[in-house]
């Protein structure tokens, strides 16, 4: 991804937390790991989020930059990649592969257009780190409403990334605290232990066997947001440190970026 995926408006600044949560669920990149000091500076200004949560970001931003960036990509790719119960795409969550989740983009996107955003084609509209690019541009009323609508999606991803022990559950955590929900989590944590893995070779076989069956599209616009998917996860997948993920849209070529502007 050597060009930024959607062009906004500047974001106020007390809404840079929330490009900050969009870039931490990320692909990771040398970007963002040189990034990460400015990170944690952000972070900390934000007191919207409890202590305890704010320490425990900083922290993972602290690994990020000590970490080694294979590493972090590979366990990125395991985590987001494999399987659909942690998916970064919110209407999948909730409509599957369905017609409606294809109407449901339609309808974003036209909120996008409204509000001045332009996407290119390597992202999903319902792209969650996309969304939150969107949402730091909105006025707060708007930020809580929306917030508000996807809270139970908010609150079942960072159940599944709980279990998995991945610090990206620290991301919808957030945002549901900003919104004063983060006790929603604990209605999940029982019931995603008994859900049965969709990241093993046999669930993911049958992933692949029910999309060859279903691969014919009904229009041109459903082959558009399913060759967009398709490419945002090949530019993934052959990403290298040498080629990093901008970490903020509408910045040039930089070896070193901010992570917020």
């Amino acid at each position: 991804m050597a060009e930024a995926a959607i062009q906004t408006p500047v974001a106020e600044p007390d809404m840079l937390s929330l490009r900050v949560l969009a870039r931490l669920l990320d692909y990771p990149s040398a970007e963002l790991q040189a990034a990460a000091p400015e990170l944690i500076e952000i972070i900390n200004a934000e007191r919207r989020l409890p202590a305890s949560l704010r320490a425990r970001l900083m922290d993972w931003c602290q690994r990020l930059l000590e970490a080694d960036l294979l590493e972090l990509q590979s366990e990125y790719v395991a985590l987001f990649d494999k399987g659909r119960s942690t998916s970064l795409l919110l209407f999948e969550h909730v409509h599957g592969e369905s017609r409606d989740r294809g109407q449901a983009m339609v309808d974003l996107m036209a909120e996008y257009r409204a509000a001045g955003f332009e996407l290119d084609a390597r992202e999903l509209p319902d792209y969650l780190p996309m969304f939150l690019e969107y949402l730091s541009t909105r006025p707060e009323a708007d930020i809580g409403r929306w917030l508000g609508e996807i809270r139970h999606i908010l609150a079942l991803l960072s159940a599944r990334l709980e279990e998995r022990e991945a610090d990206h559950a620290l991301v919808p955590l957030a945002l549901l605290a900003l919104i004063g929900a983060e006790g929603d989590v604990a209605a999940h944590r029982e019931s995603v232990k008994e859900e049965a893995p969709d990241d093993t070779p046999e669930a993911l076989d049958e992933v692949w066997e029910e999309e060859a069956v279903r691969f014919s599209a009904a229009s041109d616009e459903d082959c558009a947001l399913q060759s967009a998917e398709g490419r945002r996860l090949a530019e993934r997948k052959k990403a290298v440190p040498s080629d990093p993920v901008k970490i903020m849209p509408g910045s040039g070529p930089t070896e070193r970026g901010p992570a917020v502007r």
